[in-house]
């Protein structure tokens, strides 16, 4: 819960959270396409 708190209070640790779920979504929808 520390890490997730720290994370949020940090502008790069947010934008890393983004990019993360941004690239789970891309990841998503490409294996969604292929199947």
């Amino acid at each position: 819960m520390q890490l997730l708190r720290n994370l949020c209070r940090d502008e790069k640790g947010a934008t890393a959270i983004e990019y993360g779920l941004i690239a789970a979504l891309v990841s998503v929808a490409i294996i969604g396409i292929l199947t």
